[in-house]
C-alpha cells in the first residue's frame, strides 16, 4: 500500500530546463523524450530534492541560481512527516513541501514545510520516501544496513520473533554493562568516597550531638559570660519592686501600688468605675509580687561558675568543628549523617552488586549468542530464497547468466558473543553483516552489487531486487534511470512488466527510451525542447490517447506519423494493458 506520493516537481533553470512542472501520480509513470531533451534532469532534480550534492555546473547559463520544488502527500504519522515536524516544518493540507536552491557560485539552501533546514535533513527524509536507481546515483538498497533490514522483512516472523527477544536482551545487556563499567572503573573514587564518609560519620558519632544543641549552648554561653551584670540587674530590679532589706524606710513600687489601692478602696463604694480601677491596681500589685519573687529566685540561682562556662565553650568548639565540615548547624549535620550513612551502605554493597551484575551479564551474553544464532539461521534460509528469486528475475531482464547471492558474515571479536563456535562482534540487530552480491557471468567471483555490474546492469539488478522485496521494503517511491540500458525486444517487455508489478505496491517513476517499457506505464510524460533548445513550463506534459500512440510510434520507428509504427504502438499498448 502506497503511504506517500510524490505529486509534482517544479524545476527552474536546471540544465536545459528553463521552467517546467513534472506532474506525477500513483502507480507507474514513464518519462520519455528525444535524446538530449532533458529526461535525465528529472532524476537530477529529484536527487537535489533529496539532499544530493549541489553542482553549480547544473545552473542554467545566464541565470543566478537553479531551484527544485517538490510536493509529497503523506500521512501525518509517517516517519518522514514526524521527522520534518521535529525540524519545525508544517504539512500543507496533508502534503510536505520540499525545495532546494543552488546558486551559480555553489551555495545551496534547503527548505522543508516552509522552514530553512540543513541539507542533511533532506537526506534523512529521502531514506523514508524515495529510492533512486540510476547510472550515477544509487541509494536505498545499496547500503548494507538497508539490505539487512529488507532481508529481515522478507524473512517475516522467522526473523521478527527472535529479533524482538534479541532486542530486549541486548538493551538489558547495555544497561548491565553500563552499570558494571561505572562500578569498576570508578572503584578508586568510590572507595575514597566511602573512607571520607566513614571518617565523617565517626566524628559525628563520637561527638553525639543533640538536635538544637548548638543553639541552646550559645544561649547558655551568653548568659554565663555576663553573669555578674545579670545578677546585679536582677537585684536592683527586685529592690525597686519589693524594697531593699537594708533600707526599711525606703519606698518601692509595691508600696506605692498598695497605697494607690488603699486610697481607691476608701471610696470605691461610691462609684463602680472607681472600684473597677481599684481591682485592676490590685492585679498590678499581685503581678509585681510575682515578678519580684522571680527576680529574687533568678539572682539566687544564677550560675556564675567559670568552670561551667569553660565546659560550655569547649562543647561549642566541638560542635563548631562539625558545622564547619558537614552543615550550617547541628540539625544540618545530623541530616548529613543520615544521608551519608545510607550512601555508605550503598558503597559498601558495591562488591556484592558487581558480582550480581557480572553473573547477569554473562547469562545475557549467552542468551544473545543463542538468539543471534537463530537470527543467522533464519536469515540464511531467507537469503537463499531471495537470491534464487532475484536470479530468476535477472534471467528475464537480459542477464541470463548473472547470479545474485547474499553474503552473511560475522566479524571475530574477543569481546563478542559465541555464534557457531566463534566469538563474534554483535550489535542491536544481531551478529550478521548482510551484503547483496552479484556474479554477472559464470566464472566471475561474487562482488557487492554496486561493484559487480555496469550502470545499466545495476539498474536492472536493483529492479529485480526491488520487485522481489516489494511489500517488505517500506520505501513508497522508486525512480529508475536507464533501467533499460542494453536491453530490447522481449527483455524490454519483461522490464516493463516488472516495473508495473512493482507499481502495484509503490509509486514508480522511470526515465526510459524503450517503448516496450513506456507502454506498461499508467501515465506517460513527454519532455520536449523548444526551438531554442530549452525546456519550458509546457515542455513536460502528460500524453493521452492519440498523443501517446504518436510518441510510442516515434520511439519504435523514429517516425511518429508512420502507419506501421502507429499500429505497432497501439498493439504494444493493448498487450501491456492485458499483461498488467
Amino acid at each position: 500500500m502506497v503511504v506517500s506520493v510524490l505529486e509534482e516537481m517544479r524545476i527552474r533553470s536546471l540544465g536545459v530546463i528553463e521552467d517546467a512542472v513534472v506532474e506525477l501520480s500513483p502507480g507507474f509513470t514513464a518519462v520519455t523524450g528525444e535524446t538530449g531533451a532533458g529526461k535525465t534532469m528529472v532524476v537530477t532534480s529529484l536527487g537535489l530534492l533529496l539532499g544530493g550534492r549541489a553542482d553549480p555546473g547544473l545552473v542554467r547559463i545566464g541565470t543566478k541560481s537553479a531551484s527544485v520544488e517538490g510536493r509529497i502527500t503523506l500521512s501525518a504519522d509517517a516517519p518522514a512527516a514526524v521527522r520534518a515536524e521535529e525540524a519545525g516544518a508544517e504539512l500543507d493540507d496533508g502534503a510536505l513541501l520540499i525545495s532546494r536552491t543552488v546558486s551559480a557560485e555553489g551555495r545551496s539552501r534547503a527548505y522543508v514545510g516552509g522552514r530553512t533546514v540543513p541539507v542533511g535533513l533532506l537526506g534523512e527524509l529521502a531514506d523514508e520516501l524515495v529510492a533512486v536507481h540510476g547510472q550515477t546515483d544509487q541509494q536505498g538498497l545499496l547500503r548494507p544496513a538497508r539490505q539487512r533490514e529488507a532481508l529481515d522483512r522478507y524473512a517475516g516472523d522467522a526473523v521478527a520473533v527472535p529479533l524482538v527477544k534479541y532486542g530486549a536482551a541486548y538493551r538489558r545487556l547495555r544497561e548491565v554493562a553500563g552499570e558494571l563499567d561505572e562500578l569498576t572503573t570508578r572503584a578508586r573514587e568510590r572507595a575514597q568516597e566511602a573512607d571520607l564518609l566513614r571518617f565523617g560519620l565517626e566524628e559525628v558519632a563520637n561527638a553525639e550531638p543533640l538536635p538544637g544543641e548548638d543553639t541552646e549552648l550559645a544561649a547558655e554561653a551568653e548568659r554565663l559570660g555576663h553573669a555578674e551584670a545579670l545578677a546585679s540587674a536582677a537585684t536592683q530590679a527586685h529592690a525597686a519592686l519589693a524594697g531593699n532589706p537594708e533600707d526599711p524606710e525606703g519606698v518601692d513600687a509595691g508600696m506605692l501600688v498598695a497605697g494607690a489601692q488603699r486610697a481607691l478602696d476608701a471610696v470605691r463604694s461610691h462609684d463602680p468605675a472607681l472600684a473597677a480601677l481599684s481591682d485592676r491596681i490590685g492585679e498590678i500589685g499581685i503581678l509585681l509580687g510575682d515578678v519580684a519573687g522571680e527576680l529574687a529566685g533568678y539572682a539566687d540561682n544564677l550560675d556564675a561558675d567559670p568552670r561551667r562556662l569553660a565546659a560550655v565553650e569547649e562543647r561549642r568548639a566541638v560542635l563548631a568543628h562539625l558545622t564547619r565540615k558537614y552543615g550550617v548547624d547541628i540539625d544540618a549535620v545530623l541530616a548529613w549523617a543520615a544521608t551519608g550513612g545510607a550512601r555508605l551502605v550503598e558503597l559498601e554493597g558495591d562488591d556484592e552488586r558487581i558480582t550480581e551484575l557480572t553473573v547477569e551479564r554473562d547469562a545475557l551474553r549467552a542468551e544473545l549468542g543463542d538468539l543471534a544464532q537463530a537470527l543467522s539461521d533464519a536469515r540464511a534460509e531467507a537469503a537463499d530464497r531471495f537470491a534464487g528469486a532475484v536470479t530468476a528475475e535477472l534471467a528475464q531482464l537480459a542477464m541470463p547468466h548473472a547470479r545474485v547471492t547474499v553474503a552473511l558474515r560475522q566479524t571475530d571479536d574477543p569481546e563478542g558473543v559465541v555464534v557457531g563456535g566463534r566469538t563474534v562482534a554483535f550489535g542491536a540487530t544481531g551478529a550478521d553483516e548482510v551484503e547483496l552480491q552479484l556474479a554477472p557471468h559464470p566464472g566471475a567471483p561474487p562482488r557487492p552489487i554496486s561493484k559487480g555490474a555496469s550502470g545499466g546492469e545495476l539498474s536492472r539488478v536493483m529492479l529485480a531486487v526491488e520487485v522481489v522485496f516489494a511489500g517488505s521494503d517500506p520505501v513508497p517511491t522508486y525512480l529508475f534511470d536507464e533501467v533499460d540500458a542494453g536491453v530490447g525486444g522481449k527483455a524490454a517487455v519483461e522490464v516493463g512488466r516488472r516495473l508495473a508489478k512493482l507499481a502495484r505496491t509503490a509509486q514508480v517513476v522511470v526515465v526510459t527510451h524503450l517503448p516496450q517499457v513506456a507502454a506498461f506505464a499508467d501515465r506517460q510524460l513527454l519532455v520536449e525542447k523548444t526551438n531554442d533548445g530549452s525546456v519550458t513550463r509546457s515542455g513536460v506534459r502528460v500524453l493521452e490517447g492519440e498523443e501517446r500512440v504518436r510518441e510510442l510510434s516515434r520511439m519504435l520507428a523514429g517516425l511518429e506519423d508512420s502507419e506501421l509504427g502507429r499500429a505497432h504502438a497501439e498493439e504494444l499498448l493493448a498487450a501491456a494493458r492485458e499483461a498488467r
